[in-house]
């Protein structure tokens, strides 16, 4: 099987960057040339882009994560800064509301212990959303309980 089919291959699955599919390829491809030669026609057909892959992971993630772990997560697969940047800064706005479901969910009640709320914001920081984010949550809860 050569390396283009098997680029289509993994793309049919779902989205990649660039960076992904070149460590995916990588051991399969006999000289670097050649792999750069299949991602570059790739890219020049429109099957590999970056940002369909930043559009797929924020879709994928936007109601279980933050902005945070978001982030790390694009970055770890290679995506350049300015595509994370503009992808993030429309989730910015619905971040709210998704660490608010997934808090109403997870727990729903204002804590009433010190430790209950040390429990309620290491959970949604470990979901990578922002402490002002955690803050406005929590004391929008306990305004609604008093």
């Amino acid at each position: 099987m050569n390396l283009y089919t098997r680029a289509l291959g993994y793309l049919a699955r779902r989205e990649y960057s660039r960076c992904e599919l070149e460590k995916k390829l990588s051991c399969h491809a006999r000289f670097s040339d050649e792999l750069k030669d299949t991602l570059d026609r790739l890219e020049q057909s429109k099957l590999l882009s970056d940002e369909r892959a930043v559009e797929q992971i924020l879709h994928a993630r936007s109601r279980k994560y933050g902005s945070r772990r978001i982030r790390h997560e694009l970055q770890t697969k290679g995506i350049a800064d300015h595509l994370i940047e503009a992808a993030l800064e429309n989730f910015r706005q619905t971040e709210f509301s998704s660490a608010h479901a997934l808090w109403c969910r997870k727990f729903g009640t204002a804590p009433s212990t010190p430790g209950e709320r040390g429990k309620q914001i290491r959970y949604l920081a470990g979901k990578g959303f922002p402490s002002e984010v955690i803050s406005k949550i929590l004391s929008d809860a306990r305004e609604t309980e008093d």
